[in-house]
């Protein structure tokens, strides 16, 4: 059975989950682009603290009431792109794709940009299923991964 999943807006609680889920490796892995060290507690306090503030539009992401993660739409108006983390526990049951596609009712501001490792078929495949069409391709640096590697481009079209 598919869990219900919802967003709120994020509250101080939910900080010490996400940092949680953003110190997973094999989650860092696959997103590979991720912060510098994701053991830095303090880089990813001021991280939250600068994009709370911010005009982002950050949500909570909540499988049955349980805070599994977050997703954001963030980024110049000509270039929003989209994000989101999703505790590892909880990949394979349609959550990433679910908060997504309500992320994207929420925010129909168009176009919304996205990026992804490009051997990770996970996410793209959330991407596409949210209306995501794949639009390029592109090298980048990615942390996770101490190394350059592709990444494919998405966008959702107004």
């Amino acid at each position: 059975m598919d869990p219900a999943v919802t967003l709120r807006e994020v509250v101080d609680d939910d900080l010490p989950v996400f940092f949680r889920h953003m110190r997973d490796p094999e989650s860092n892995r696959m997103a590979a682009f991720t912060s510098e060290d994701p053991t830095d507690r303090a880089a990813f306090d001021a991280h939250w603290a600068r994009i709370r503030v911010s005009d982002a539009v950050i949500r909570t992401v909540l499988a049955d009431g349980v805070v599994v993660g977050h997703t954001a739409v963030y980024g110049p108006p000509e270039q929003r792109e989209v994000t989101y983390v999703i505790d590892r526990a909880h990949w394979g049951r349609g959550i990433a794709t679910a908060a997504l596609r309500t992320l994207t009712a929420l925010v129909t501001t168009r176009p919304l940009h996205a990026r992804a490792a490009a051997d990770n078929a996970g996410s793209v495949r959330v991407l596409e299923k949210c209306g995501f069409t794949v639009t390029g391709t592109d090298r980048g640096y990615a942390n996770a991964r101490g190394a350059e590697i592709d990444e494919v481009l998405l966008t959702l079209a107004g």
